[in-house]
């Protein structure tokens, strides 16, 4: 009439549900102390100083400029984009410098490219240099090896008496 259950068998805990089969547990893996780099950033666009704008003032950035409009003071940049309306008066100091327009001041850059629309008053410091038919340009031309320095080439130094 009566059977036992498998609860009230021998070994069995008492208020304990029966076993079931345990599922394959996934492995833990331990978190990793290495650091790992992040992934690069995406490059900012460029920032522009569009035609009616006029800046007093110097400019620096890591990036790259486009400036269409007139700008009193210095500027440094990686990338800068004289336009064929702009005008900047002071030192320009980049990687690249693109004139279109005008710079009265000295110009310092590894690359240096005047399309035939440029007007540069000032001396040009420069690793490489381009300068398209049509240009107008007064001043020297200097190549040094590191033209962003901003020294002077150095002296050899005078021997010890």
């Amino acid at each position: 009439m009566f059977s036992k259950s498998r609860i009230n068998e021998a070994g069995a805990k008492p208020g304990a549900e029966a076993e079931k089969p345990k599922a394959p547990e996934a492995p833990v893996t331990k978190p990793t102390t290495d650091v790992k780099a992040a992934p690069p950033k995406a490059k900012p666009p460029a920032s522009s100083l569009s035609a009616d704008l006029t800046v007093v003032g110097n400019l620096k950035t890591t990036g790259d400029i486009n400036v269409e409009g007139t700008v009193e003071g210095d500027i440094r940049a990686h990338l800068l984009t004289v336009g064929e309306s702009a005008t900047v008066k002071g030192e320009v100091v980049a990687d690249d410098v693109v004139v279109h327009g005008r710079i009265i001041g000295r110009v310092r850059g590894l690359k240096v490219r005047l399309t035939s629309t440029a007007r540069v008053e000032g001396d040009i410091i420069h690793k490489t240099i381009a300068i398209e038919s049509g240009a107008h340009f007064e001043g020297s031309v200097q190549r040094q090896d590191d033209p962003l320095g901003g020294g002077a080439p150095k002296k050899p130094a005078a021997p010890q008496a």
